[in-house]
């Protein structure tokens, strides 16, 4: 209470009074504007920090700096202050969102999986298993079901490498060794 009274009665711009106050941001730091002494007709502007800050702690929101910079020709104010403050934190969930999303997608940088893919059906078998057959049909309802021969895996062979053909190359120097220096006399 004591402190909207005095920010009011410093807002006032009365003729006598040099430097008046223009705002405060959420942090507590207050903005000012006074008369220059060197250019009467220039206005400054700047900023007092909140006491109790330690001077690392002090933050300048992008509003009020465009506004001491005279890029901005009205203070924020406090409603655009705390409208910009959930702006922030509305990008940065939105932002932990997208991480998510990016994360539980398979990156094409992961190891594929271990385990080989079983082997297909050989087309005999399966053009057999898909013909209906009434012998079989009867057959296998009234006796119990005998196991099916499986294929015999097939052996993989590994695919030939192809041959390099810098393997074959000779380099003529390969064999080249330097004589020993013997200096000739100077006349």
């Amino acid at each position: 209470m004591v402190n909207s009274l005095w920010f009011k009665w410093k807002s006032l711009r009365l003729p006598w009074r040099k430097m008046y106050i223009v705002g405060q941001d959420l942090a507590g730091n207050t903005f000012w504007v006074f008369k220059d002494v060197a250019n009467a007709n220039r206005l400054r502007r700047i900023v007092k920090f909140d006491p109790r800050a330690h001077f690392d702690e002090v933050q300048v929101t992008p509003q009020w700096h465009q506004w001491l910079r005279y890029l901005r020709e009205n203070p924020p104010t406090i409603e655009e202050q705390r409208q910009d403050l959930m702006r922030q934190a509305n990008m940065k969930n939105l932002a932990r969102l997208a991480d998510e999303r990016w994360a539980s997608k398979p990156s094409f940088l992961d190891k594929p999986p271990t385990q080989q893919p079983k082997p297909t059906p050989q087309n005999s078998q399966a053009t057999e298993s898909t013909k209906p057959d009434n012998a079989t049909s009867t057959q296998n309802a009234s006796s119990p079901a005998e196991p099916t021969p499986q294929p015999e895996p097939v052996p993989e062979t590994k695919p030939k490498k192809p041959e390099n053909p810098w393997d074959k190359a000779v380099n003529p120097g390969d064999d080249w060794q330097p004589e020993s220096w013997t200096p000739k006399s100077h006349r």
